[in-house]
Formats: C-alpha cells, sequence, structure tokens
C-alpha cells in the first residue's frame, strides 16, 4: 500500500507540474522543488516516471492531456534506465515547436505584444539550454539541434529588429529641418542627387542645432532592446550590430541627400567650375553642421539606448551606420583644401574651415570610444587641411602679384587693377581676422618670410607678417610697372596714385592694426617722396627758366627776360596740355600737388614778369601772354584725366 502511495504521489507531482510549466525549463524548475521539499520525491524518481509515462503514451510529453488522471508509475527497473540528459531533450522539444510557429510566422511577431513576450521567453530558454548543454559536454548531437535552432532564431529576431528600426508601429514626432518625412511647400527639388530616378525635396537650412532627433518612439526603443539583448546573449552581438547599422543608414542617407549633398570623387571637384564647386560649398558648410551637430548626435543617443549595457555592440552599430555619409562629407572637404588655390577661393575655405572647427568640442562626448574615435580624427584632420589650403592660398595671392606683367601702362598714371585687387582682398580678408590668426600661427617660415626684419614697434603676430610680406611684393611690383612710363614724373604720379590708395584702404579696415603705426609712417613718406620726385622731373624745366641763379634777373638784360618768358610760355602750354590728361585720384592729395606747384611757380613767374616791366630796355608794346591768375587757373586744370 505504501508502494502504491508513492506512486501516486510522484504521478500527481508529475502532473502538476506538466499542467502549470508553460516550457521544459519551468517543468523542470516545479519538479526541482517538489524534490527539495519530500525526500520520497527524488530527481531520479520523478524523471523516470516522466520517462515511463512518456513511453507508455508513446507522443511525448503531451500525450496526455492536461484534465486526465495521473497515469500508473512505471515498475523500479524502467525508471532506473532513464538518464537526466532526457529532461534537456525534451526541453529542446518543446523549444523547437515553440520557436518554429513563431519563425515562420508570416506577419510581425511584435505586431502582437502577448506572441512578442512568449518568443522573447523561449527564446530566454533556448539560450540557457544552449548554454547547460555546452557546460556539460556530454550529449554533442542534441547542443547541434540547439545550436541550429538558436540559429533559426535568431535569423527571425534580426528580421523583427530590422523592421522596427525601418518601420516602427508609432509615428515619430516629425524632425527639424532636412529630416521630416513630410514633403514642405517651401522645399526645394534636386533631379541630379545620385540616389535614383526620383527627385529628394531639398530642406531648408535650420539655424537652432541644440536640438535631438527621436527617431523612434519609445516603445520601440525598448523593444529592439529587448531583442539586441538576446542576439548578445546568444552570440550574435556582431550580427546584431550589422543589422542595426543597415537598418539606419538608409535614414541617414536620405537625410543626407535632402540637404542637397551630392556625391563627388576629389576628380569632380577639381574639375568643376568655381561657380559649381561655390555653389556645392554652399550647400555642404550648412549639411555639415546638420549632419554633426544634429544627426549624428541623435544617431549616437539611439544607439546608447538600444544597446545599453551591451558593449561594445552599440559603439561597433553606431559608427558603422555614420560612417559612410560623415566621411563623404569629410572627403569633400579634404578635395576642397586640395583642389586649386586661387586667391578667390580663399572666402569659402574660411566659411567651410570655420564650420568645422566650431563643432571640434562638441564631437568630443559624441565619439568618445574608441571605435568612433578614427572618425574624429578624420574631421580634426579636414580641419588642419583646410588652415594649410588658407596658407597656401595666401601663398598663391603673392605668386599672382608676381607674375602680374607689367605690359600696359594705366592711362594717366591712375590706380592699377592689381592694387585695386589686393587691397580690397586684403580688407574683407581681415573680416576674418580671428580665423586667419589662428592658421597663420606657428607658420613665420611656410611664405618665406623669414627675412623681414621685423620692427619692435611692428605688430608681429604671424598673420600681420603674412601680409606685410604681401605689401613688399606688391610694392615691387608696382615700382616694376612705373618703369613702362617713359615720362618720369608720370611714372611718379603712378606710384603716388597707387600708394595714397593703399593707405586709405589700410586706414578703414583692420589692416592699419596689423600692419602698424611705423608701416603707415614708412608708406606716407614714400607717397611725399614720388610727389617731390614728380614735381622736379614735371616742373624742372619750368623753374630753371624762372630762375638763373643767385642774382636773380637785375643783371640779365631784358631781351634774355623776353627769351626766357618765351620759353615759359611754351613749357607751360605744354604741361597743360599733356598733364590735364593725367590722374590724381584722392582729392586731397591733388589739391596738395596743385598747391606746391602753384607756391613754386607763380611767385617766380610774378619775379619775372616784374622785372621784365621795370627794366629800361623793355619793349613799350611789351605783350604777357599769362598773367599770374591764368598761371594759376592752368594748374587748378591739371590731373582731372579729362581725356
Amino acid at each position: 500500500m505504501a508502494e502504491d502511495g508513492e506512486e501516486k504521489l510522484l504521478a500527481t507531482v508529475q502532473h502538476i507540474a506538466k499542467t502549470l510549466g508553460r516550457t521544459g525549463t519551468m517543468t523542470e524548475d516545479i519538479l526541482k522543488v517538489f524534490s527539495n521539499y519530500d525526500g520520497r520525491l527524488s530527481l531520479e524518481k520523478l524523471y523516470a516516471a516522466a520517462a515511463a509515462a512518456g513511453g507508455a503514451g508513446g507522443a511525448g510529453e503531451h500525450s496526455m492531456p492536461a484534465s486526465s488522471p495521473p497515469p500508473s508509475l512505471p515498475s523500479a527497473a524502467a525508471a532506473a534506465m532513464a538518464p537526466p540528459v532526457t529532461s534537456l531533450e525534451r526541453t529542446v522539444r518543446t523549444l523547437d515547436r515553440q520557436i518554429s510557429q513563431f519563425v515562420t510566422m508570416d506577419r510581425l511577431v511584435w505586431a502582437d505584444s502577448a506572441d512578442a513576450d512568449a518568443f522573447l521567453e523561449a527564446v530566454d530558454d533556448l539560450i540557457g539550454t544552449v548554454q547547460e548543454l555546452d557546460a556539460a559536454g556530454t550529449n554533442r548531437g542534441l547542443l547541434d539541434r540547439a545550436d541550429e535552432l538558436l540559429s533559426r532564431c535568431m535569423a527571425r529576431l534580426e528580421d523583427e529588429f530590422r523592421a522596427l528600426i525601418e518601420r516602427p508601429d508609432d509615428v515619430a514626432p516629425a524632425p527639424p529641418g532636412g529630416f521630416d518625412s513630410e514633403q514642405s511647400e517651401d522645399e526645394d527639388y534636386d533631379a541630379d542627387d545620385g540616389y535614383g530616378d526620383e527627385p529628394i525635396p531639398i530642406a531648408k537650412p535650420v539655424s537652432d542645432f541644440d536640438v535631438i532627433i527621436d527617431a523612434l518612439p519609445p516603445g520601440s526603443v525598448s523593444d529592439v532592446h529587448q531583442i539586441a539583448r538576446r542576439m548578445v546573449d546568444a552570440g550574435f552581438g556582431r550580427e546584431c550590430g550589422e543589422a542595426y547599422a543597415a537598418a539606419r543608414r538608409g535614414f541617414i542617407d536620405e537625410s543626407v541627400a535632402r540637404l542637397g549633398i551630392r556625391p563627388r570623387t576629389s576628380e569632380e571637384v577639381h574639375s568643376l567650375p568655381w561657380e559649381e564647386l561655390e555653389f556645392d560649398i554652399a550647400r555642404w558648410i550648412p549639411a555639415f553642421k546638420m549632419v554633426f551637430r544634429i544627426l549624428i548626435p541623435s544617431e549616437r543617443r539611439l544607439s546608447d539606448r538600444v544597446f545599453e549595457g551591451l558593449a561594445p555592440y552599440g559603439d561597433l552599430a553606431f559608427i558603422a551606420a555614420v560612417r559612410t555619409q560623415a566621411l563623404q562629407l569629410i572627403s569633400f572637404g579634404d578635395a576642397v583644401a586640395a583642389a586649386s588655390r586661387a586667391p578667390e577661393r580663399l572666402f569659402r575655405v574660411i566659411d567651410m574651415y570655420e564650420a568645422v572647427r566650431d563643432l571640434l568640442p562638441d564631437l568630443d562626448p559624441v565619439f568618445a570610444d574608441p571605435y568612433s574615435a578614427a572618425l574624429r580624427a578624420e574631421v580634426s584632420a579636414v580641419c588642419n587641411t583646410l588652415g594649410s589650403s588658407i596658407k597656401g592660398i595666401f601663398m598663391e595671392l603673392e605668386n599672382l602679384i608676381r607674375r602680374d606683367p607689367a605690359r600696359v601702362a594705366i592711362p594717366g598714371g591712375g590706380i592699377h587693377p592689381i592694387t585695386r585687387y589686393v587691397m580690397n582682398y586684403l580688407r574683407a580678408a581681415c573680416g576674418s581676422r580671428q580665423t586667419l590668426e589662428e592658421v597663420m600661427e606657428g607658420d613665420l617660415g611656410a611664405l618665406g618670410v623669414t627675412a623681414i626684419a621685423v620692427d619692435p614697434d611692428r605688430p608681429t603676430s604671424s598673420l600681420a607678417v603674412h601680409i606685410a610680406w604681401i605689401m613688399d611684393v606688391l610694392h615691387k611690383n608696382l615700382e616694376t610697372k612705373s618703369k613702362i612710363y617713359r615720362d618720369p614724373p608720370l611714372a611718379s604720379i603712378f606710384l603716388m596714385n597707387n600708394g595714397k590708395y593703399i593707405i586709405q584702404k589700410v586706414n578703414d579696415s583692420e589692416l592699419g592694426v596689423l600692419l602698424g603705426d611705423e608701416w603707415m609712417k614708412q608708406m606716407l613718406s614714400r607717397v611725399r617722396r614720388w610727389s617731390m620726385e614728380y614735381q622736379r622731373g614735371a616742373w624742372a624745366k619750368v623753374m630753371s627758366v624762372l630762375h638763373t641763379g643767385g642774382s636773380g634777373f637785375s643783371s640779365l638784360p631784358a631781351k634774355a627776360m623776353l627769351q626766357k618768358l618765351q620759353m615759359f610760355n611754351g613749357y607751360l602750354d605744354e604741361i597743360c596740355a599733356a598733364q590735364s590728361e593725367w590722374v590724381i585720384t584722392d582729392e586731397q592729395l591733388r589739391a596738395d600737388v596743385r598747391a606746391a606747384i602753384t607756391d613754386s611757380v607763380v611767385p617766380a613767374y610774378k619775379g619775372l614778369i616784374g622785372k621784365l616791366k621795370s627794366s629800361p630796355e623793355a619793349p613799350q608794346d611789351l605783350f604777357i601772354k599769362h598773367t599770374p591768375e591764368d598761371i594759376e587757373a592752368c594748374i587748378q586744370h591739371l590731373f582731372e584725366g579729362v581725356a
């Protein structure tokens, strides 16, 4: 009777375990609880009873309905033949049936939260079973079967994972700027987008970069995190990271395309006309800010949430998702920096440099892990490359000045186009003085400027020395051009005009601060010297007629004074005819030169006329062609450039 009671007890326990145990692992846990509670319910007896019941039913562990009464227990001999591994076999079979119904579904498992929970629970049981079999190492065949089931399970999880990322159940809030999935009425279209036949709308730029895009709703983030955790636990972390990167990459690619960025090879960049390249740069700058200030930080935040506690797979997935588009933007910057260094490109290159430089500090927390450090280094490198390009452009400006030929003289000795170009160029460049100081610092020898003697009173920053060197090159070029003029006084007028123009441009810009007071004094001294050279060269014959030495006109006979007067009239007519076509562009300088000529010529002319009139030998019908007032009027009409 005692034996009968024990058999009934074992059968009852087995029935309870099968009824309450949803999975094989849960059933085993229930049996272990009973075995710890009562010594008569040892695991060996319970396994033996289960094996006997399975053999009698012939249909496995589910052959007995949950409501059927407990069967009669087999004999002790049959119980002794069932090893403990049988429970693992049953577990694998059970999990195979449970998981198969999920992996063969023709809809998303996560479309039903109850199915999703049941699938994850079965996955957890399978992972635990595989680990247990692997640790035991006694049933290789069963382990291979469980591994194959696990691979099928992971493949389905990966599909679910990608679907949840690419097609989340809920609609995410519309992101700012270029990443809104809805078309705006204000959007433009780029037909040549490089991404297919359909035109991609170009988003309007944004000015607020202190935003984060929530590409997935919180519920979807939680779901994909649960999947990621199972895949990592199962040893499929690399596959999970690759699936994540592939799913996110499409969103990133489209987002960048909507910013109007076209993929360009270095060869294409180098061969583009400047107008087209300038247009591309104008799009690249806001796109670069958008991608590195909003898109990439948002992707970092999303990957951190999806792979929370699953390092390093989150870091690997993040960098795999963003690397391609980030490198495309960086490579464009490199290509522009390596392209032609024509001076007109300076200002766009400065804009690019500033865009990259300003965001570098913000990238440190985004690219803090060792896997994305290389991309952070690439951004820093393109910043340095653009800085080097700026320095190279300054070198090219010097070369442009040196190569500018001295072929045709500027009519009337006016301002040469190279002077206007260089001074307006440098004046505009000083609008980015802080940036230029930054890139020039520590590079005094790059352009061969070490030969310049830097005075203590002159600013000695790298930029100041570079600009002073350019001014010296321009000065030498203008002196060479002045030699084209056959008339030396006109050459002096040319140098005067250009020197005065340079002074004006320096005075009304930050060039004055950079070049310093000493440089300005030297330049003013040059202009005064050129003015004196003009007066001596242009009016030397006139003054030689009006002056005959220290004794004056008192010792000259009237006939000699009449000859001098006739010579003066001829020289004056010649000068007025020629120099009325010359030009002094600065009004104040023109007035100063006229006043200096008047102060020299008119008093001497008055003296000659007075002496001649007072001479007793003067003819009674003496004719004076020009009055002193006529001389002054003639001088006042010089340098108007009427021709």
